[in-house]
């Protein structure tokens, strides 16, 4: 890591960094893909809703902080082969509003601006909603041809490796007449590098995770220790009525600084995430 450049880095420790693998990170997705991630909801007449959220991939880009070439020794193909072809996310996006791509990084897996490191995998979903398969079974699909996608380390990555996950509304309990305000989705991102995980540590016993935040441990049966990936920033897309936010305190600034954030990183990256300007140009 100390190949890149330094201000992407926290200022270096010296304790030892924690570190995950991407497999573990996709375990903890597979129960949420499955049945749904449950959402308390509390309405004003005091009835409590649990809504059902699934997660979806929406966007990720992984830097390694090697050289393709050098992943050889982990089982990959070499550098050549691996971008000879078609990416897979070239294959399975297509457009379902027109949206241009408007991406300026190198197709071919280089990576046009070193202090990123070595781009080893982008893939930004474009399919609407209802075309697309919940994340656990999006990440297994990719990494057919991609394996570092399950067996890489958080610590091997750049800090520019990230992820984005949609989460759209399935069905609550108990049913509501009107529902309308039960249709909001939201769209979380966040760093799958160890280089943004100072201060993250805690006692999984103590911890209630929220639904974008998974927790995890390196070794589960052995650690209580788990690693919190709380997102960065934040889209939403439907999030009417006065459910979602508490005008007493700062949620609506929250929000603002989170979405501006999601948009900054983007503008950084020069990526053109399809979901992201989907939901800001359609938020209520």
């Amino acid at each position: 890591m100390r190949d890149l450049n330094s201000l992407w880095h926290p200022i270096e420790k010296e304790e030892e960094v924690e570190y995950f693998t991407l497999g573990d990170l996709w375990d903890q997705y597979k129960e949420w893909s499955a049945y749904g991630a449950g959402v308390p909801i509390l309405f004003p007449d005091g009835e409590i809703v649990v809504q059902y959220y699934v997660p979806y991939l929406s966007a990720i880009q992984i830097y390694t902080t090697k050289s393709l070439s050098s992943l050889r020794v982990l089982g990959e193909e070499s550098e050549s082969d691996s971008w000879s072809d078609d990416s897979e996310s070239e294959k399975l996006s297509r457009s379902w509003d027109a949206a241009s791509e408007d991406s300026s990084f190198d197709q071919d897996g280089s990576c046009s601006n070193n202090r990123l490191g070595y781009l080893y995998f982008h893939y930004m979903e474009c399919c609407p909603p209802w075309g697309r398969i919940p994340l656990m079974d999006k990440v297994k699909e990719l990494s057919q041809n991609y394996p570092g996608l399950m067996s890489f380390k958080s610590v091997d990555l750049s800090p520019a490796s990230w992820m984005s996950v949609a989460w759209y509304p399935i069905y609550h309990i108990p049913a509501r007449k009107n529902a309308k305000d039960l249709s909001a989705s939201f769209l979380t991102f966040h760093t799958i590098s160890s280089s943004f995980q100072d201060n993250v540590f805690m006692d999984c016993k103590k911890d209630i995770s929220c639904t974008s935040t998974p927790n995890f441990g390196r070794n589960s049966k052995e650690s209580t220790n788990c690693i919190r990936l709380c997102p960065y920033g934040l889209a939403t897309y439907k999030m009417q009525g006065n459910i979602w936010m508490n005008s007493e305190n700062s949620d609506i600034e929250k929000i603002m600084t989170l979405c501006s954030a999601a948009d900054s990183w983007l503008k950084q990256l020069r990526v053109y995430h399809h979901d992201f300007n989907f939901f800001i140009s359609h938020a209520v």
